[in-house]
C-alpha cells in the first residue's frame, strides 16, 4: 500500500492495489472510502446491524440522502416527510432512513436541506468523490464517480451492510478493458451521444466481467459534468465501473469544495498522488475498442435496451437488419415500442419529455438546454413546448436548482413551457408520482429504456439534454443541429455563476448517545456476530421442475419492476416477480401464457434461460430476493449481469454459466416439465430419465461458502487487524480522506470553498 510493483499498470490495477486489505481464500477484501446511502437500498441493511448489534465502522465515510421516492412537486409548504410524501411505501422508507441516520449518527442531507439530491449527484458536487478513492453505493450509477479516477461500483443491499458493518468489500479481480474515442467530435454532439453510441458498439454485455476506461483525445476535452454522464451509462455496456484518468480539469473542478482536501500542504500531497493515477505505458488490456469521434452525430434509441441506438437521421431498424439469434427480442422490442420498421426517427411523435436524472442533471445539462431553446427562437423556431407534449425539468440537486434560478434559466425554462421541479430521481425510474402512462412515449435523459422503467407500458427513448430540449419544442424528435447557429455558441447570452458561491462546509452529525455494537461477555467479536445473524440457507443439491426462458438481457425492472422496490423487508417479492410479463399491466390479471403462471412451473425452484446477460441492469437486490421468495434458488444462463451475480451468492443463491448447447438441453427438460437437480457438492446438474448428467465448476470458496451457509461479514470480521492496520496505514499515505468537514477527535475541520471560474460547458 501502495503495491510494490514494476510491471506497467492500468489506472484500475493501481487504486485497486491500493486498497488491498486482505487477499487469500475467497475474494481480495477492499477498502471502500467513500460509501454513498439512500432509502431503497439501506433499510434491510441498517435492520441487519441492529439484529447483529454492529455499528457502523467509519461514519466520516458515509453520505446519506434521499432521491428515488421523493415527490419532485415544490416544496414550498415542506414541513416534515410524513406530511408531504402522499404514497405510504415511500412515506416509510424516507422516514426509516431519517430514523437511521439518527440512529448511527451519519451526513444526512434530508429534503429540507438544499443539498439534498441524486446520490451521485452530491458526491462529487461536496468534493466527497475524489481521485484514486474507491466508492461504493447501492445504486448501480456508482459508476459515475469514476470520472474522477476513482474505482466506482454499486453494490446489493447486503454490501452495503457489508461496508456499513466493516468499511470493506470482498472483490474478484475485473478484466480491464479500454475504449478509446480519438478526434474531434462534431459540433451538436455531446457525451451522451458519445456514450450511447459507445454502447451501441459494444452492446450491453460488451463490458461484462471488466472495468472500463475511456480514454482518447475527445475523452480530454470533455468537461466533468460530461466525463460524470459518460462513466455513469458504463454499467448500461455491462461493466462493473467506468474509469477516466484524472487531470488538470479534475483538480480544478474540485479545488475548494466543502470535502476536498484543504488547501496547502494537504492539497499538494493529495495532488502529487492523483497525479499518479494514469495508466503506464505498455500496460495490458484484455479488451481493446477504437472509435473515431467523426463517426458519431447526435443519438438515440429505439428499443427497450441501451444497445438499441441510432443515430437522429436513421430509420426504426427491422428484425431482418440483425442476426437470426437476436430477431424475437428485436420484434418484442418494436412490439412494446409501438414503432413500425422503416420509420424515419425524425417522423416519431412525443407525449412527454423528462430532464433530469444521475446522468443528466447537473448545471450544465441545464445551460444546454436553454441554449437550444434560445437557438430555437432567435433562428425562427418553435419557442414554446410542442401543443400536446408535458415537459419536465428536474434538477439533479437543491444546489443546482439554486445555481440554475440564479442563472435564469428557470425562467426561460418555465416561459417556454417546461415544468421546473425540485430536486430528485423523479421520471427516471418512476418510483415516485412522476410516472409514464401505458403507450406514453418519452424523450429522456435518463439511463435505462426498459420496459416499464419509467411506468408501466411507458416507452423510453434515451437521448442527450440538447435533443430532450429540441422533442419537447417540436413534439417529436429532432436533429437539434437544425437549431444550430450563433445562438449556440459558447455562452449564448446565458449569465454563467461559479459554483463555490452554493457551497456551505459539511459538519458532523451528534455520534449516537452509546454504541450500537454489543459485544456478549467472553466471545469473540466473530463468533458474537455469528451467533446474531440469522446466516444463510445450506445450499446442497436443488431439485425440482425448471422454468423454461429464452430472452437475452433479461433486465432486473423485467425481473422486478420499480414499484415493488418501497419495501423494508427481503420477503414477500415473490408474487411480483417479472411483474410486467406476468401480468395484464392494465388490469393486474396473470396471463396464461407466461410460464410461471403455468402448472407444473408455478412451482419451479430452478430457472433455464438460453438468453445470455441476465440480470444485467439494476445493482437492487431486490431481484433475488423476488426469485428466492417465489422460491427459485439456481439461475441457469450463459452469462450474467456482474451485480445480479454477486447478489445472489449473497442470498445463497446459485447463478450458473452454462454452454449453449447444456443450456439448449435444459430447456427441452423444463419446456416438458421434467425433474432436474443441482448438486453443488458434485458439481453437475442431474437431468431426468438417465440422461447423462452435466458438469459445472464454481469458484471454489464461493462453492464453500453456499455449501456450509457462511455469513460473508462474519468472515470479514475475522480479518479485523488487518483492518485496522490498513486504517493507520492508510491515514498516514492519504490523510485527506479522514473525514474532511466532519468532527474528528473533537475538533470540526471545515473546508472553506473559494471562488474560481466556471467551466467549460458541453452544451
Amino acid at each position: 500500500m501502495p503495491a510494490p510493483t514494476s510491471a506497467p499498470r492500468t489506472l484500475y490495477d493501481k487504486v485497486f492495489d491500493d486498497h488491498v486489505v486482505y487477499s487469500g481464500e475467497g475474494d481480495t477484501l477492499l477498502y471502500i472510502d467513500r460509501h454513498l446511502v439512500h432509502e431503497v437500498t439501506s433499510p434491510q441493511a441498517f435492520e441487519g446491524l441492529r439484529n447483529a448489534g454492529r455499528q457502523v465502522r467509519r461514519p466520516d465515510c458515509t453520505l446519506v440522502t434521499v432521491d428515488h421516492n421523493i415527490p419532485t412537486a415544490s416544496r414550498k409548504n415542506f414541513k416534515d416527510v410524513n406530511s408531504f410524501i402522499v404514497e405510504a411505501d415511500s412515506r416509510n422508507q424516507v422516514s426509516a432512513l431519517e430514523d437511521n441516520v439518527k440512529e448511527f449518527g451519519l451526513t444526512y442531507f434530508g429534503m429540507s436541506d438544499k443539498r439534498q439530491g441524486i446520490v451521485h449527484i452530491i458526491g462529487p458536487e461536496q468534493g466527497f468523490t475524489l481521485p484514486g478513492t474507491t466508492v461504493c453505493c447501492g445504486d448501480s450509477h456508482t459508476s459515475t464517480h469514476g470520472a474522477f479516477g476513482a474505482l466506482a461500483f454499486g453494490i446489493g443491499t447486503s454490501e452495503v451492510e457489508h461496508i456499513l458493518a466493516t468499511q470493506t468489500l470482498p472483490q474478484a479481480k475485473s478484466k480491464n478493458m479500454r475504449v478509446t474515442v480519438e478526434g474531434k467530435v462534431a459540433e451538436g454532439v455531446t457525451s451522451k451521444d458519445i456514450v450511447l453510441h459507445i454502447i451501441g458498439v459494444i452492446g450491453t454485455a460488451g463490458g461484462t466481467g471488466c472495468v472500463i476506461e475511456f480514454a482518447g483525445s475527445a475523452i480530454r476535452e470533455l468537461s466533468m459534468e460530461s466525463r460524470m454522464s459518460i462513466c455513469n451509462m458504463s454499467i448500461e455496456g455491462g461493466a462493473r465501473a467506468g474509469m477516466i484518468a484524472p487531470d488538470e480539469i479534475t483538480f480544478k473542478y474540485l479545488k475548494g469544495r466543502p470535502l476536498s482536501p484543504r488547501e496547502g500542504e494537504e492539497w499538494d500531497k493529495a495532488e502529487a498522488y492523483w497525479r499518479s493515477l494514469k495508466s503506464d505505458p505498455g500496460a495490458k488490456y484484455d479488451i481493446e475498442v477504437e472509435i473515431r469521434a467523426e463517426d458519431i452525430i447526435p443519438t438515440l434509441t429505439w428499443g427497450t435496451s441501451p444497445q438499441d441506438v441510432v443515430p437522429i437521421n436513421g430509420v426504426v431498424p427491422s428484425p431482418e437488419d440483425f442476426p437470426e439469434a437476436q430477431r424475437k427480442n428485436v420484434i418484442r422490442s418494436l412490439e412494446y415500442m409501438g414503432l413500425t420498421p422503416g420509420t424515419p426517427m425524425e417522423e416519431v411523435k412525443i407525449d412527454k419529455a423528462f430532464f433530469g436524472s444521475c446522468t443528466n442533471g447537473r448545471i450544465e445539462d441545464m445551460r444546454s438546454a436553454a441554449r437550444v431553446i434560445i437557438a430555437a427562437e432567435k433562428n425562427g423556431g418553435p419557442s414554446k413546448v410542442a401543443e400536446g407534449v408535458y415537459a419536465m425539468i428536474v434538477p439533479g440537486s437543491g444546489l443546482v436548482k439554486q445555481q440554475a434560478e440564479a442563472e435564469g434559466l428557470d425562467v426561460i425554462f418555465k416561459k417556454a413551457g417546461f415544468d421546473w421541479r425540485e430536486a430528485g430521481c423523479s421520471m427516471c425510474l418512476g418510483m415516485n408520482p412522476d410516472q409514464l402512462k401505458p403507450g406514453e412515449r418519452c424523450a429522456s435523459t435518463s439511463n435505462r429504456n426498459f420496459e416499464g422503467r419509467q411506468g408501466a407500458g411507458g416507452r423510453t427513448h434515451l437521448m442527450s439534454p440538447a435533443m430532450v430540449a429540441a422533442a419537447a419544442l417540436t413534439g417529436k424528435f429532432t436533429d437539434v443541429r437544425k437549431f444550430m447557429g450563433t445562438h449556440l455558441s459558447e455562452d449564448a447570452g446565458l449569465k454563467i455563476t461559479d459554483y463555490s458561491d452554493y457551497l456551505t462546509p459539511v459538519e458532523a452529525p451528534a455520534r449516537p448517545a452509546e454504541p450500537t455494537e454489543q459485544t456478549p461477555q467472553g466471545q469473540t467479536p466473530v463468533k458474537a456476530a455469528a451467533a446474531a445473524s440469522a446466516g444463510l440457507p445450506k445450499f446442497n443439491v436443488v431439485k425440482g421442475i425448471a422454468a423454461p426462458m429464452w430472452e437475452a438481457n433479461i433486465d432486473t425492472d423485467k425481473i422486478i419492476p420499480k414499484q415493488f422496490l418501497k419495501t423494508l423487508l427481503r420477503t414477500g417479492l415473490g408474487a411480483a416477480l417479472f411483474w410486467t410479463i406476468r401480468y395484464d399491466v392494465r388490469t393486474n390479471e396473470p396471463l396464461p401464457d407466461f410460464v410461471l403462471n403455468k402448472d407444473p412451473w408455478n412451482k419451479s425452484s430452478l430457472l433455464v434461460c438460453t438468453g445470455p446477460n441476465f440480470g444485467c441492469g439494476s445493482s437492487r437486490e431486490h431481484a433475488p430476493w423476488a426469485l428466492n421468495d417465489f422460491g427459485i434458488r439456481c439461475i441457469m444462463a450463459p452469462s450474467f449481469g456482474d451485480i445480479f451475480k454477486t447478489n445472489c451468492f449473497k442470498n445463497g443463491m446459485l447463478p450458473l454459466e452454462l454452454p449453449q448447447s447444456d443450456l439448449e438441453a435444459l430447456y427441452e427438460d423444463a419446456s416438458a416439465g421434467l425433474e432436474i437437480a443441482v448438486d453443488l457438492e458434485n458439481q453437475q446438474v442431474i437431468r431426468p430419465n438417465g440422461k447423462p448428467p452435466i458438469p459445472f465448476t464454481v469458484d471454489a470458496f464461493r462453492r464453500h461458502c453456499l455449501i456450509n451457509g457462511l455469513d460473508d461479514i462474519g468472515l470479514t470480521l475475522e480479518h479485523r487487524d488487518e483492518i485496522e492496520n490498513f486504517e493507520e496505514k492508510r491515514t498516514q499515505v492519504w490523510p485527506w480522506l479522514d473525514g474532511v468537514g466532519y468532527a474528528k477527535k473533537g475538533q470540526k475541520i471545515v473546508a472553506v470553498p473559494i471562488k474560481k471560474s466556471a467551466p467549460k460547458t458541453d452544451w
